[in-house]
């Protein structure tokens, strides 16, 4: 008797159904070490079940494009023999549990995927969701979450120079952490996964395995309730300091032919590593798991195999070379074990004491693993169940600059420098552009070249209008990047929604993915990498509360000189501003509608495609040709806020032409940068709006706006200043 009852079964996430494919995949019943594996790497968090179907559809290829979606992180070419390597990842129901180690192994876990193909990491970003700021617990979070990201990345001593932080009441009971890092490689020294060569033995590298984490993938493959706190033990424990001597250890065996593959420990561990690489090589894997390195008493194969413990390798390696390689890893004080063997059986057997404790077919475990289709609604069922009211009459502002200033001061617009500054953008000196701007620039080291880097999503559009969100996501990062004068090459993304199981939050799925699909293939930025992380809502919160869909976009460009690199920040009186990609009229889902009018309603605004494409060209084409001096993107907030923020970075105020409505002062009108120039420059096809000068944002007209730069940098500070300090 195995002991497996449905109870067992359910307990690891398995469905009824699910089981009945274990039994026919062995052909008899499992123990419980075999039940173990095939829970994590059939969970969610690991087969993407709910949403493989579906992601096949978009596009991941392109010239440029070395390595797509499969591998630990998706590769580009960045010409002179140099390759980008970057991915972004979700820790986001360890961070509600634990905010700091959920948020510090999830930069851990992501610096794991990319230098485990030979990159060495340049640049942490990050995109956080966070509830209402007067919600009990969020204070302890946000505090827990950025601590988290400062320590780890600070540590290791990789730049965390930027992302996003938004805050909506959908977020109360299940936050949202999104890690991104990126890293650069030459093309000819990239590491794969597949484990290949009859007999070549299997080194375990790095931490000892402890009882931290276990069943951590299955927890990230359901939703929260009132029980949650009890999930504590499944987050993992990070330690930076291991991760730096990880990274320099095997970068330096990565610089010998030793090495046939390699796998980091992430989600699911030693179980989703081994089984990666062995079924991506055709081959079968043979451990004793009597040689695991462990740091807890009497551990049981279940325990090892189902372990998160951070800062953990798994390598095939040429024969003959394992005492080279040992060499390196002892000194630099990290375990080194071999551990087993690749095989040809195609399946997975562990021996523990003597005995075989699992013997799994590898397919079912990978490839044949359950893949759904799942039930969505149609677009016109999905908007009659979202009930988003209609714009209907919206009152006329009675003060344009009196709501600008409590615009600039609302949380989702208040400046992050409480957050940035808890991090260190700087170590390794080629960071050249932090948070603050449109995008990250960090210079290629010794080159001239430069990689710009964003992370992007409106939630409150893709709730709204999932289509039309998912395209805006996309196109967001692709203006960002074109406004520091980047060329946009691909994209990661961290896919995070709801139960999937429900037809209308499987429809918010489909529609983000169709329109991000298509604004990839309109803009020629194809998706090389990313997560998904379904399931983030809580019954904790009172009547199951769904998180808003969020497909967080990371996107990666190039700068081919970092010295024609442009800023947000006005840089000279009498400058001439333009806007480019016309006025704004769109008030629907605005910040200003929500903040000012006290109404979350109307319709998303609508991505031309076509229009995103030509203005991005324009815009890298005028920063090039040095013709503008300033460039800033009309995002969240509309116009004036986009000149607000040029203004208080570089501390000079603008005096504007009469702006006849709030729809044109803050409409969030989509594909639209405002830009300067000196005085006497024209800019064909843009609209001259005003010109830098004065100490506020002042419109030529009486009664007019007014609005001392002073005034407005006091209410953008004190969001975080007074919410921390209280």
């Amino acid at each position: 008797m195995s002991g497996i009852t449905p109870d067992v079964v359910e307990a690891h996430g398995l469905s009824p159904e699910e089981y009945e494919r274990v039994l026919h995949a062995l052909g008899r019943e499992p123990n419980l070490v075999e039940l173990g594996i095939f829970s994590v790497m059939w969970s969610e968090h690991c087969s993407y079940k709910s949403s493989r179907f579906h992601l096949k559809q978009l596009p991941t290829e392109a010239p440029w494009v070395i390595c797509g979606p499969g591998e630990n992180a998706g590769v580009i070419d960045i010409g002179d023999g140099q390759a980008a390597i970057f991915k972004m990842e979700s820790h986001n129901h360890p961070s509600y549990i634990e905010p700091y180690q959920g948020a510090a192994t999830g930069v851990g876990g992501i610096l794991r995927d990319v230098f485990t193909m030979g990159a060495r990491p340049v640049a942490n970003m990050n995109a956080l969701r966070f509830g209402r700021p007067e919600h009990p617990k969020m204070k302890h979070l946000v505090q827990g979450v950025v601590a988290g990201i400062g320590g780890y990345g600070n540590c290791v001593g990789v730049p965390t120079v930027g992302g996003e932080t938004n805050f909506h009441k959908a977020y109360d009971g299940n936050i949202l952490v999104n890690a991104m890092t990126v890293g650069v490689a030459d093309t000819d020294k990239i590491f794969y996964c597949a484990a290949t060569g009859l007999g070549n033995p299997i080194v375990y590298v790095g931490s000892k395995t402890g009882r931290d984490g276990i069943h951590g993938a299955t927890m990230a493959s359901a939703d929260f309730d009132e029980n949650s706190e009890e999930k504590r033990p499944t987050v993992q424990v990070g330690d930076p300091f291991t991760e730096k001597l990880l990274i320099e250890a095997c970068l330096e065996l990565m610089a010998t032919d030793a090495i046939v593959a390699i796998q980091d420990m992430g989600a699911a561990g030693l179980t989703s590593s081994s089984v990666e690489m062995a079924s991506k090589g055709g081959a079968g894997i043979r451990l004793d798991m009597n040689k695991v390195p462990c740091r807890e008493e009497a551990m049981t194969p279940y325990e090892m195999m189902l372990s998160e413990s951070q800062e953990r390798m798994l390598m095939v390696l040429k024969p003959g070379k394992e005492a080279m390689a040992e060499a390196i890893f002892t000194k630099w004080e990290l375990d080194f074990a071999v551990i087993g063997e690749v095989t040809d059986t195609g399946h997975m057997v562990l021996e523990f004491d003597g005995e075989v404790v699992c013997d799994i077919p590898l397919g079912p475990l990978a490839d044949d693993a359950p893949e759904y289709e799942r039930p969505y609604v149609s677009p016109e069922e999905y908007k009659a169940w979202a009930a988003v009211p209609a714009l209907g009459d919206v009152p006329e502002s009675t003060d344009l600059g009196a709501d600008l200033v409590k615009l600039m001061g609302c949380p989702d617009l208040a400046s992050r420098k409480w957050i940035w500054e808890q991090y260190d953008s700087q170590v390794g000196a080629d960071t050249m552009q932090k948070s603050g701007g449109d995008a990250a620039v960090v210079r290629v080291h010794g080159t001239q070249k430069a990689l710009a880097i964003s992370t992007d999503c409106s939630p409150r559009y893709c709730y709204a209008d999932p289509y039309e969100g998912g395209k805006q996501a996309v196109a967001e990062t692709y203006r960002n990047i074109s406004a520091v004068g980047g060329l946009p090459l691909a994209i990661t993304n961290c896919l995070n929604f709801a139960n999937p199981q429900r037809p209308q939050i499987m429809a918010q799925i489909v529609g983000c993915l169709n329109g991000m699909g298509d604004a990839c293939r309109a803009l020629d930025y194809p998706i090389v990498s990313g997560n998904v992380s379904l399931y983030n809502e809580s019954k904790a919160t009172g009547g199951g509360s769904a998180i808003l869909p969020t497909p967080a976009i990371g996107g990666v460009g190039l700068l081919a000189d970092h010295d024609k690199m442009a800023t947000i920040a006005f840089k000279q009186e009498t400058d001439a501003i333009w806007v480019i990609g016309g006025k704004g009229t769109h008030l629907g889902q605005s910040l200003w509608l929500r903040e000012i009018a006290g109404k979350e309603a109307g319709e998303a605004p609508a991505v031309d495609l076509k229009a995103e494409a030509a203005n991005g060209a324009r815009v890298r084409e005028l920063i090039a040709a040095g013709t503008v001096n300033a460039v800033h993107d009309i995002s969240d907030g509309g116009l004036l806020v986009a000149i607000a923020e040029m203004a208080l970075a570089g501390n000079r105020g603008a005096l504007l032409d009469p702006i006849a409505s709030a729809a044109e002062a803050f409409g969030e009108d989509q594909g639209r940068y405002v830009v300067t120039a000196p005085k006497g420059v024209e800019i064909p096809g843009a609209v001259c709006i005003g010109a830098v000068g004065g100490s506020g944002i002042t419109e030529t007209r009486d009664g007019g706006i007014n609005v001392d730069l002073v005034a407005l940098r006091e209410a953008n500070e004190a969001f975080f200043k007074d919410w921390m300090e209280d």
